[in-house]
């Protein structure tokens, strides 16, 4: 029984080892996971510009160019010089679609320069263009005699229209929320791997490892026959 027991002390050291071993390997994999998904967020900040910011910046060019490609169709229904030099050189602010075509111009140039070269955090920009082009196409709509133009009177005022909210939209429910949100992870990752990092591994407590004194070796039947010998013989 005894020697039982004292094959059962290793045992019991070796699985307390194993599992401070596993400990400290369970500290290094989160720790590792904690710096893989920082050097991710900072390899994204990296790039200088997010990808649902480029994509904004992308949907703001499709707005110039469809606009732009609705324009060059209707000025092709009338002969392209003669309605160019219609609409371009002898502007009329009741006819022509010029200005529709320049505000698609304004609203590009101005999101770019706010949004891809400044790099813009805020939506001021985007209400900016969105309430101009609001403004000027209502009034445009209201005094103008569009709708005697055919279809592109109706067509180009409300593309504008809709192309210019969606941009408000999107810049405002899905950009600056997903940035925002990506720079809180950023933070939040950054500094529980600095705090990990500045924590020192923990010491092997020497009463994990506790280990009785040594049993001896022979067995109880041994030692209770030499008690017997050594009984002084009455």
């Amino acid at each position: 029984m005894m020697n039982h027991q004292s094959d059962d002390v290793p045992c019991m050291q070796s699985s307390l080892l194993g599992s401070h071993s596993s400990l400290h390997e369970v500290q290094s994999i989160n720790s590792a996971e904690l710096v893989a998904r920082l050097e991710s967020y900072e390899g994204s900040g990296k790039k200088g510009i997010s990808d649902v910011r480029r994509t904004f910046c992308l949907f703001a060019t499709f707005d110039l160019l469809f606009v732009t490609l609705l324009w060059i169709i209707e000025l092709n229904t009338h002969g392209i010089l003669d309605a160019l030099q219609r609409e371009v050189l002898q502007y009329d602010y009741y006819t022509s679609f010029f200005d529709i075509f320049l505000l698609s111009v304004f609203r590009f140039s101005m999101l770019i320069f706010a949004y891809a070269m400044c790099k813009l955090r805020h939506w001021w920009a985007v209400a900016i263009t969105t309430s101009t082009t609001c403004a000027f196409l209502l009034v445009k709509v209201i005094l103008s005699k569009l709708f005697s133009q055919g279809a592109f009177g109706y067509v180009l005022p409300i593309m504008s229209f809709i192309l210019a909210w969606i941009e408000a939209w999107f810049l405002d429910f899905k950009v600056l929320p997903q940035e925002a949100e990506t720079e809180n992870r950023r933070r939040v990752i950054r500094s529980v791997s600095e705090r990990a990092a500045l924590l020192p591994p923990a010491p092997i407590s020497e009463g994990q490892f506790y280990s009785p004194p040594e049993s001896p070796e022979e067995s109880d039947e041994e030692v209770e026959e030499k008690q017997d010998i050594e009984k002084p013989l009455v």
